[in-house]
């Protein structure tokens, strides 16, 4: 488990190399925002999520429970999730915008639709 990374993870740099080819500049896990945003667009006031569907406990193939040790991960998932409200919470208050894209969802016809959503956020 300590060899799973939190940052720099396959979808999130697949989403931040697709957003910087179409211009939009952006900060990456910044400790001064609640949650340490996967990516942060200050110019949108908006901050992204890329969220892995297992860890965060996506409703898809991806986020299906072990068969093993159900009850830890089941606890943990759900830790997870409790977090990812309160953390959106808080940032709502501060008055960012948040969009949450899933690993299961990240394709070029959901990546251009996020575009659409970080320029109408302005």
């Amino acid at each position: 488990m300590s060899k799973i990374s939190g940052k720099n993870t396959k979808p999130e740099i697949i989403v931040r190399k697709y957003l910087f080819s179409k211009g939009f500049r952006f900060r990456i896990n910044d400790k001064r925002y609640p949650g340490k945003p996967d990516i942060i667009l200050p110019k949108y006031k908006t901050v992204i999520f890329v969220h892995g569907c297992f860890w965060h406990g996506h409703n898809c193939k991806r986020g299906k429970l072990p068969d093993t040790n159900r009850e830890f991960w089941k606890n943990k998932i759900n830790a997870t999730i409790e977090r990812d409200k309160r953390v959106q919470s808080e940032l709502e208050k501060l008055g960012w915008k948040i969009l949450i894209l899933w690993q299961c969802e990240i394709n070029n016809d959901n990546l251009k639709l996020l575009i659409k959503k970080i320029k109408f956020s302005k």
